[in-house]
């Protein structure tokens, strides 16, 4: 069966396995928090209105390289073919059991600018409701969700580094309305023999407010499971989920960030 089948038979599992409650309690401890993956008892960050719009519809730099300029997917495709996405009014949208897609070139550290909008008409709750996810290497997630209103675990909420990390701040805007991601992401780096010389990072803004700030990670990022590192080059594909809801994606470019000396 499609790959596209069992994310979407994942996401109704998942959302039938939260119950009343919302999160787990039956998964392993993430090394070095207290928490477990998911745990349905950690506290949901402070819902915070946004103030700024300073990056809404923000120009690429001179130096970056564009990924949608609002009229094809020309540099993405799904799996070893073309993009299957829907293109229209200057933005893409996701072809729910359609797949995945991912950028025609991999990167190593970059700065990221992506705007998203979650389904206008809610359907759902929880983990099925706006359902996307930014993924850098295949490994480390930054969750898209619809958020506003609509309770999750602390650690799959919209901005959350999933299964880790909660953002510091919820930001996100009403269903149907646009949101920003300006991200930084630096690589892990190992040494000749594979050991881990540095962690992978973060640090994220979602519509102007800091939700992560130099948050190194312990390993990749996977639904109910503490993943440990495994050795690789330091660089890989932007990707973004097909969770089988029609989320909607424009405005996206990115920096790769060498050193200059």
């Amino acid at each position: 069966m499609k790959k596209s089948f069992w994310i979407l038979l994942s996401s109704l599992l998942a959302t039938a396995a939260l119950g009343q409650g919302v999160g787990y309690t039956d998964t392993p401890q993430i090394r070095g928090q207290k928490w477990k993956v998911h745990d349905k008892d950690r506290p949901n960050p402070p819902d915070v209105t946004p103030g700024s719009t300073f990056s809404n519809g923000a120009p690429p730099p001179s130096d970056a390289i564009v990924l949608f300029d609002g009229k094809d997917l020309s540099k993405w495709r799904s799996g070893k073919g073309p993009a299957k996405w829907k293109v229209e009014n200057g933005y893409f949208e996701v072809v729910p059991k359609s797949g995945g897609i991912e950028t025609t070139n991999e990167f190593g550290d970059v700065q990221l600018h992506l705007e998203f909008a979650t389904p206008a008409k809610v359907e759902g709750e929880s983990q099925g409701r706006g359902n996307s996810g930014v993924f850098f290497h295949k490994d480390f997630e930054i969750q898209v969700l619809d958020s506003y209103k609509n309770k999750t675990y602390a650690d799959g909420q919209a901005g959350a580094l999933y299964g880790q990390w909660p953002p510091l701040a919820n930001p996100i805007r009403p269903p149907g309305e646009w949101n920003t991601y300006d991200i930084v992401f630096e690589a892990p780096k190992f040494d000749a023999d594979g050991k881990l010389l540095k962690p992978a990072s973060f640090t994220a803004f979602l519509n102007g407010v800091c939700i992560h700030n130099k948050r190194a990670l312990n390993g990749p990022l996977r639904h109910r499971v503490n993943a440990p590192y495994e050795p690789y080059n330091g660089r890989g594909n932007l990707s973004l989920q097909d969770h089988g809801n029609p989320t909607r994606f424009r405005n996206i470019w990115i920096r790769p960030l060498g050193e200059y000396n």
